[in-house]
């Protein structure tokens, strides 16, 4: 049989063939075509019949790679429009047209975003969505510095982005302290961490909150006649001749006024060198003040105690160390 068709002969076998043409292309292989079928016994004796045949193309465009309908993010992640390729199995002339996108919703709370692609492939148009479900949830930004605290009163505004709109309202999250407005003055806080938060809200944007932890710090530079930091001591005293370490120094306070009084000590806690007004030049030589003669002390390691009359400072101490072969 043939579409539908069958034939019978009571001599002989039956062939069959058919003109099977007149479809179209302008909607891929698709149309109406009408198709004569014909039977012929061995003996050539024929018989026809007629059909009609309607093919449609009723599959959709396929999406060429990944694509995802749905998606849920947070305002501050929306991803950007996707460029769709579509492939299709009967035609080649696809036409897409989109995307248009469509908000729904409260920009300012939760909504949505839907893109919409009209592909037409010659025989039909098919619709594509992609529906975005955007949470709108503050982005926290975080910021830090340290300040001064006789820096002077600080607009918080100049620690933000320049770009950030200011008509919003400063709120101070943690620490004791006040704020005017935006303004910090850290003379009226003691030293520490305080915490200030912001939120820009512009009408469309995704909200953005600035956190701003500021770290109150003394910046109070010492003069050089008052930091004990400043104080340089030899470590070593090596009196060889060769101009380097030759003699024991108190460094770092010249043009302080101060007078240094030294006592150099050694291992067993006998006094070797005492010099109430020490010039810095004492080059491995036990005192006549000292126990023991004025001979070159022996190579090893010595202790001083230094006092600095007039500084205010502490006493300073510490090991020496003496080669004198």
């Amino acid at each position: 049989s043939q579409g539908g068709a069958s034939a019978s002969d009571a001599c002989s076998n039956v062939t069959w063939s058919n003109d099977f043409s007149a479809l179209t292309t302008l909607c891929g292989n698709t149309g109406t075509a009408t198709v004569t079928f014909t039977a012929t016994d061995e003996c050539g004796n024929t018989a026809s019949t007629v059909a009609m045949f309607t093919i449609e193309d009723t599959t959709a465009p396929a999406i060429v790679g990944d694509f995802e309908p749905v998606i849920n993010v947070n305002c501050d992640m929306i991803p950007d429009t996707p460029n769709l390729i579509f492939d299709d199995a009967c035609s080649t002339n696809i036409v897409v047209d989109g995307p248009n996108e469509e908000l729904i919703g409260d920009i300012n709370q939760n909504y949505q975003i839907v893109r919409t692609w009209t592909v037409d492939d010659g025989c039909n148009n098919y619709t594509y969505t992609q529906t975005i479900n955007v949470t709108v949830q503050n982005t926290v930004v975080q910021l830090s510095n340290d300040l001064c605290q006789d820096a002077g009163a600080l607009n918080l505004f100049e620690e933000l982005p320049a770009d950030v709109d200011t008509n919003g309202t400063w709120t101070l999250t943690s620490g004791n302290a006040t704020i005017n407005g935006s303004i910090f003055d850290p003379s009226t806080a003691d030293f520490g961490d305080y915490v200030f938060t912001y939120v820009e809200n512009s009408t469309g944007q995704c909200p953005t909150e600035y956190e701003l932890t500021l770290t109150v710090i003394d910046c109070i530079v010492l003069a050089p006649c008052d930091d004990p930091n400043n104080v340089i001591i030899s470590s070593t005293v090596t009196p060889n001749g060769d101009s380097y370490n030759e003699y024991f120094k108190v460094e770092g306070i010249d043009d302080c006024g101060f007078t240094i009084e030294l006592q150099i000590f050694n291992r067993w806690g006998a006094k070797i060198y005492d010099n109430p007004n020490y010039q810095n030049d004492w080059n491995g030589f036990a005192s006549k003040a000292s126990i023991g003669s004025s001979d070159k002390v022996p190579t090893g390691t010595y202790y001083y105690i230094i006092n600095l009359k007039n500084s205010g400072f502490k006493p300073f101490s510490g090991p020496i160390y003496v080669a004198t072969k």
